[in-house]
């Protein structure tokens, strides 16, 4: 391996080897600390454009396998670690992390103390980086680049996926497979469609409910569809999962803002506001719903985080929605919230006419 470097728009330099030769990866770089998982965290698509830093010291250990990737590519620009292992164990095993890697032309570097790198995000906020082979004085000091990523890693065209269940639209701003497979578990005849679908189209197709799903970047990109997304939630009941629940907000009234460094990792805890109940979740998002600007509207908070006292989750007080920041298909990570599909499809069951389509 080659010496590598990943160079922070701060100036701070981290010296490292590159695992492959899939040139320069340019991003925001951010942290996540989960300790297992990693073969799903890189293949969220709610991480495009990023460049992730492991905390757990060794990444790899038991491969990548045929069943747990989120979705069919990756999207995120590259990957820092503190050490790479490339001969994993487990039964499942189908390959190695790095060559994983450099199969999807994920740039990587390892042998990195990420440890120093997380402190340093911690203390001054997420910043934009570079893994590149250059010597740092050579780095053309460039920073801007386009982050919007929902129309890349969004469906192009609509997947139907049949059963016997209630009709529930799954609008993807790039969902995680998990999602799908938890209703599809549950019994829903599940329709997957781009994330600008129009609300007539979405009408046309008679669902019983609509799942906002998680995706990349800032909220506020997604402007133009704030009125469809207005529309079909006062017309169906809906649930917003991660930047779901961010556009939920802000659809109807709310603000949102940047959050220092994020949450990225498989052991966020929140609160229940109803029961008091504490929940552990997997959460991977940048921004947050401000808590102030939900006085003109008319959402409850539902859930807080423990940490910070961040907005976890809504429920409106008149129409059939919820939302929450965190990830109850908790792929990677425990599965304590999964109760919220459950909850609704009761939301759906108590609005009627349902509708069995596409068997």
């Amino acid at each position: 391996m080659k010496k590598g470097y990943l160079v922070l728009e701060n100036g701070a330099v981290f010296e490292g080897e590159l695992t492959n030769d899939e040139g320069e990866a340019f991003g925001e770089v951010v942290f996540n600390t989960s300790m297992t998982g990693y073969q799903e965290i890189v293949s969220d698509p709610s991480y495009a454009g990023q460049i992730i830093v492991f905390c757990y010291p060794q990444i790899g250990n038991y491969g990548l396998n045929e069943l747990d990737s989120e979705s069919e590519g990756l999207y995120l620009h590259g990957v820092v670690t503190g050490e790479q292992c490339d001969i994993p164990s487990h039964y499942l095993s189908k390959n190695s992390f790095s060559n994983g890697l450099e199969e999807k032309k994920i740039p990587s570097l390892t042998g990195v103390d990420t440890r120093a790198i997380v402190k340093l995000l911690r203390g001054h906020g997420t910043m934009k980086g570079k893994i590149t082979s250059q010597a740092p004085n050579e780095i053309e000091e460039d920073w801007t680049y386009d982050n919007v990523f929902v129309p890349f890693v969004s469906t192009k065209e609509t997947k139907h996926y049949p059963a016997d269940g209630p009709h529930v639209i799954l609008m993807d701003y790039g969902y995680k497979k998990s999602i799908l497979t938890s209703l599809l578990d549950l019994g829903c005849c599940v329709t997957v469609i781009p994330y600008n679908t129009s609300y007539e189209s979405i009408t046309a197709l008679k669902p019983d409910g609509i799942v906002l799903s998680n995706g990349p970047g800032d909220p506020k990109d997604l402007s133009d569809q704030f009125q469809t997304i207005k529309k079909i939630s006062e017309q169906y009941p809906t649930f917003g999962i991660c930047l779901g629940h961010q556009l939920l907000a802000l659809s109807h009234g709310a603000q949102t803002r940047k959050l220092l460094f994020g949450h990225r990792g498989s052991n966020h805890p929140v609160k229940h506001t109803e029961t008091g109940k504490v929940y552990i979740t997997s959460q991977n998002h940048g921004y947050e719903v401000v808590s102030e600007s939900l006085e003109k509207t008319n959402f409850t908070v539902s859930f807080t985080n423990i940490n910070d006292e961040t907005v976890e989750g809504l429920k409106h007080n008149k129409l059939s929605i919820q939302s929450v920041q965190f990830h109850p298909e908790a792929h990677a990570g425990p599965s304590d919230t999964a109760f919220l599909f459950n909850s609704f499809l009761q939301q759906i069951s108590q609005t009627g006419e349902h509708h069995y389509a596409f068997t």
